[in-house]
Formats: structure tokens, sequence, C-alpha cells
């Protein structure tokens, strides 16, 4: 007896699941918990950003903002107005949603990504009138070093 089997192309963008062919953009993603101040609007404009993206999120106001960035490893020299963490990373700061998408794709073994400082022009600092600036986004290593991850270059 002759086994006929017929080979169906599995598109790029799928994954596959129980046998099946899933679109990865039909896989939900993590949700992220933002930290952040009472008094910071950047910051919900940013959870914003990140809420369109597809995150589930979780809207944590605390009091004690610098004790839990350096409980997550985020120095001075990194920090914004916010932290988020989502699927065990870390997020500092306006980090757009792509970065973050492409972080949890690739899956390094870093602590997670930070934007220093506020960008203007980076999600959640949009300012009609305001031209955008180039930032990058760094990923922070296990030992706290950082290298670039994502340029942003604004057109």
């Amino acid at each position: 007896m002759a086994l006929f089997f017929t080979i169906l192309p599995v598109p790029a963008d799928a994954q596959l699941r129980d046998g099946l062919a899933t679109p990865l953009a039909a896989t939900p993603l993590p949700e992220i918990a933002i930290y952040r101040s009472e008094s910071c609007g950047c910051c919900t404009k940013w959870a914003e950003h990140v809420e369109a993206a597809g995150f589930p999120i979780q809207d944590k106001v605390i009091n004690a903002m610098d004790a839990f960035k350096q409980a997550n490893g985020i120095t001075e020299e990194l920090a914004s107005c916010h932290t988020a963490i989502v699927d065990g990373y870390v997020v500092e700061g306006h980090v757009p949603a792509a970065s973050i998408k492409k972080m949890l794709h690739e899956r390094p073994d870093i602590r997670g990504l930070a934007a220093p400082g506020m960008p203007m022009g980076s999600p959640g600092m949009e300012t009609a009138g305001v031209s955008p600036e180039a930032f990058d986004v760094l990923a922070i290593a296990q030992d706290g070093t950082t290298t670039v991850f994502d340029p942003i270059r604004p057109q």
C-alpha cells in the first residue's frame, strides 16, 4: 500500500501549536505591569501606546519609585519616569512597543531595555510642534552594562 503525504507550507510568520500553524500575530502578548508615580501624565500616555500595540496592561501607582528601580537594576543613568515588567524583563522609560516586541521575539539573555531620560517624540512624549529626537533603546545586560538594542531615528 502506498502512502501519500501532502506537505503544506507554513507561513514564515506562523508557529506550530498542536500540529497546526498559528499566525504569530494571533499569539497573545504578555501583560505589562507599569509602575509609576500618581502624578505622571506621560506614563499614562506610554501605557496607552503599549496597550494600542496589543499588550494588556496593569497600571500600578507606587510611592517608592527609586527603590523599585534600584531593586530591578535600574541605575540613575538609565532611569526615566516609569518602570515596567513584562515576561520577566524590565522596561525602563519610553521604550517603543516595537522594541519590546523585538526583545520578546528574540529572547536575549538580558535584564531588559531602557530609554533613559524622556526623549522628545518617544511614545508618550509626543508634543505638537516639537520635532522628535533620535534616541537609543539600550539593552541592559545581567551585569548592568548596556549596549544599543534599537536605534530610534525619526524621519
